[in-house]
């Protein structure tokens, strides 16, 4: 879910139209330009905060429930 939400999010940054609209002008250039400026995205930002007003942890912290996960849950299936 956390993945399927994260993809979600970036496709909502996305500038689409833009993008749409030099493809269909040709210019190229444009395109090239606005597809490197998504790298640059305030993308995690805006998902670090996501996370902290759902009361998840962000970034690498969420390995520790992962762990926790496991040990409580998955050592139990073998």
């Amino acid at each position: 879910a956390r993945s399927t939400l994260k993809a979600f999010l970036f496709a909502l940054l996305e500038p689409v139209e833009e993008l749409r609209a030099a493809e269909r002008a040709g210019d190229y250039t444009r395109r090239l330009i606005l597809g490197e400026e998504l790298k640059a995205l305030p993308f995690g930002a805006v998902w670090a905060y996501y996370c902290l007003q759902q009361g998840v942890p962000v970034g690498v912290d969420c390995l520790k429930e992962i762990k926790a996960y496991e040990e409580r849950v998955l050592a139990r299936r073998h």
